[in-house]
């Protein structure tokens, strides 16, 4: 062990045995020289091993002070998990693994594209293409096509929200105005909140960034565990917190309106930003669309984000960042990486959107998606053991499968994939073990012989892993 390891070591089994408290500020790094006879170069590796793994936290212009210890939660749900996160190489080969089309797409992100207008679309992509200029290029870039960002505000206006045109900041899909929003509030080493489980793209990109990853807990049913996240606010230092809060990915739930409320009190008591993942916002149930969290913003706390991709089409990747004040910064970042966003996409949308067939073709996707949600439902609990549970919410179109505790999706997932089927394991969603007996199914498939036969297969396949 060296020598960096060893006081590491020390200092940790210190802060174990009470030695030093939760906000402690520790000896500073010439302190630690001082009393240990050890250079500066090895203290200092010291320290940031400590930093890594979440025991000590280091605070700019004042020292390295001892972590909050996890915020304890009811038996029946998580602690508050702290640290940083390496989930990338798990969820590329899932997500390579069920991309081969003779596979029966349980698993997939997306609804099934067969529901979205696509020669309309084309149509009115061919029109653009046809009439297009280098002026009409030039004026898509940053923050966007003028015509697209109006009729996104003249849709948040429909709600009651006013959110001026020139806040919305077009993207490459929503991934993109998630990341780019992550980008203008963060640096490496910011503690950013995530719910558990959470989408795997949160993970993936506070991987990317060296950020570090406070989980708090979730449930099937009633969504974020706000106390617990008041207390992860009240202790740590968090920067931001990146949430869903209607048809959250993968459990599906939508969060009530008090809820909402109280969440957003919150965000502006602790100063801290909160980017809105809203993807699934138009795919809800019932005949009234539940508000956005920023409905409860004046656009200097909260970064929503939303795109046409899981209910128009996704090949367009055509998302949006209500940015607020931090506009600008997003746009200077999109100018840095990927420019903008492609230009014969945003008018082929602008020319759809003139047609005003978009709420009817939202009416018919919600109703099939709604109705094909039902028929998935039947058919599990039909093949499905009797262990297993399975969790239907209003909205979107995932189900959340739950495996008896000791069982691991992630092993059902590769079986089953031997058998042409996929699903979407726990363990993309949640950076440690808490959710790995659960499994996200995609229910926006039409359900036909196939997807009979694939349920049966996957039945049998828990079954015999039930055999004592």
């Amino acid at each position: 062990m060296k020598k960096y390891q060893r006081l590491a070591r020390q200092i940790l089994e210190q802060i174990e045995q009470g030695v030093w408290h939760p906000g402690d500020r520790l000896p500073s790094l010439r302190e630690q020289v001082t009393h240990s006879g050890m250079s500066f170069m090895t203290v200092s590796h010291a320290y940031q091993l400590l930093e890594s793994q979440g025991a000590v936290v280091a605070r700019p212009q004042s020292g390295y002070y001892v972590a909050p210890r996890p915020v304890s939660e009811p038996a029946v749900r998580r602690q508050v998990r702290a640290g940083a996160v390496d989930i990338n190489t798990y969820i590329f080969d899932v997500l390579q693994a069920s991309r081969d089309p003779s596979v029966v797409p349980f698993g997939s992100a997306f609804p099934d594209p067969r529901l979205f207008p696509l020669q309309q679309l084309n149509r009115s992509l061919a029109r653009v293409s046809r009439n297009a200029t280098s002026v009409s290029i030039t004026d898509n870039l940053p923050p966007g096509n003028e015509a697209l960002r109006h009729a996104i505000a003249r849709r948040y206006a429909a709600q009651g929200m006013t959110i001026p045109p020139d806040e919305i900041v077009i993207t490459a899909g929503a991934l993109e105005a998630l990341n780019l929003s992550l980008q203008a509030i963060t640096e490496p080493g910011d503690w950013v909140i995530v719910e558990s489980p959470c989408f795997y793209g949160a993970l993936q990109a506070l991987e990317r960034l060296k950020l570090r990853a406070l989980a708090v807990p979730g449930d099937v049913r009633e969504g974020i565990d706000l106390d617990a996240l008041e207390e992860a606010l009240n202790r740590w230092p968090v920067k931001a917190c990146w949430l869903m809060t209607s048809a959250q990915n993968p459990l599906g739930y939508t969060l009530s309106r008090e809820k909402k409320q109280r969440l957003m009190a919150l965000i502006k008591r602790y100063g801290v930003t909160f980017i809105e993942d809203d993807v699934y916002s138009e795919l809800y149930a019932g005949r009234e669309k539940p508000l956005p969290a920023r409905a409860w913003d004046d656009g200097t706390s909260v970064l929503h984000c939303s795109s046409f991709s899981k209910c128009l089409v996704a090949g367009f990747r055509i998302g949006w960042v209500a940015a607020g004040a931090f506009a600008r910064r997003i746009q200077q970042l999109q100018m840095m990486s990927t420019l903008s966003t492609s230009s014969p996409m945003q008018l082929a949308l602008v020319d759809y959107l003139a047609t005003q067939r978009y709420d009817s073709h939202l009416r018919r996707l919600r109703r099939t998606l709604a109705e094909r949600k039902q028929q998935a439902l039947h058919a599990l609990y039909r093949h499905l053991p009797d262990p297993v549970r399975v969790h239907a919410s209003d909205g979107g179109y995932f189900l959340w499968v739950e495996l008896p505790r000791e069982m691991d999706a992630s092993e059902l997932s590769e079986a089953a994939l031997h058998q042409a089927i996929s699903i979407a394991p726990g363990k993309m969603f949640s950076a440690d073990s808490a959710w790995h007996h659960g499994f996200r199914f995609n229910a926006s498939w039409a359900w036909g012989e196939r997807e009979e036969q694939a349920a049966a297969r996957l039945g049998q396949l828990i079954r015999d892993r039930l055999l004592p």
